[in-house]
C-alpha cells in the first residue's frame, strides 16, 4: 500500500492533540516565565523555547508538510483558550514560529530527525520571534549588551528547548513503538 504524501485526517488529529497537550504546558510556563523576569539579565529568556516546541514534536511524529506550522498555531490558539484570554498576537506569534520551523522541515525535505534538525528548527523559531518583538518597540529601549543577551539566550532556549528537548520527547516516545502507528511509519530514518 502506497503512502500518502498529504496530510490525513489521522495526521491532522495527532498533531492538534500534540498542540493541545503542549497549551496547557504554555499557559503553566508562562507563570514561571514570568517568575524569572525580576531576577534581571533577561534570565527568563533562558525559557522562551517552550513557546517552540509543539512545531518540533508533531514534525518529528509526523514529518509532513504543514504539520509544523498546524501544532504551532493549534498550541498559540489552545493556550488563549486555556488562559480564557484571546489574544490575536499570541497567535501570531504561533504562525510565526511554526512558519519558521516549516521552512527548516522544508529544507530538509521533511525527511530527517537528525537532533541537529530539530535544533536549528528551535533556532529559527526563536531568530523568527525577534521581528514582532521589534515592531511591538521594546526591543530598540535596550542596551545594546542587554539586547545581545536577550537574544543569545532566547537562541539557546530555541535549541535546547525546542530542538534538544524536543528530540529527546520524540526518542522517548519512538522507543514506546506507538510512532510506528502514525506518520512515516518511523523506520530506521536516523541516519539523516
Amino acid at each position: 500500500m502506497a503512502k500518502r504524501k498529504g496530510l490525513t485526517l489521522t495526521d491532522v488529529l495527532i498533531t492538534v492533540v500534540v498542540a493541545l497537550v503542549f497549551s496547557f504546558i504554555y499557559s503553566i510556563w508562562g507563570g514561571v516565565y514570568t517568575a524569572l523576569e525580576p531576577l534581571g539579565l533577561h534570565l527568563n529568556q533562558l525559557l522562551y523555547g517552550m513557546w517552540f516546541i509543539a512545531a518540533v514534536v508533531a514534525y518529528l511524529i509526523i514529518r509532513k508538510p504543514g504539520v509544523a506550522l498546524i501544532a504551532e498555531f493549534a498550541a498559540a490558539s489552545g493556550e488563549t483558550i486555556v488562559m480564557l484570554q484571546f489574544d490575536v498576537m499570541l497567535i501570531v506569534y504561533g504562525l510565526i514560529q511554526g512558519l519558521a520551523c516549516e521552512i527548516v522541515f522544508a529544507i530538509v525535505k521533511y525527511k530527517s530527525t537528525s537532533l541537529m534538525v530539530a535544533v536549528i528548527a528551535g533556532i529559527s523559531a526563536a531568530l523568527a520571534t525577534f521581528p514582532l518583538d521589534w515592531y511591538y518597540g521594546y526591543l530598540g529601549q535596550l542596551a545594546t549588551w542587554n539586547l545581545l543577551l536577550m537574544f543569545g539566550f532566547r537562541v539557546l532556549s530555541g535549541a535546547l528547548i525546542a530542538g534538544w528537548l524536543a528530540h529527546l520527547l520524540y526518542r522517548a516516545l519512538k522507543e514506546t513503538g506507538v510512532l510506528k502507528l502514525v506518520g512515516n511509519g518511523h523506520a530506521a530514518e536516523e541516519g539523516l
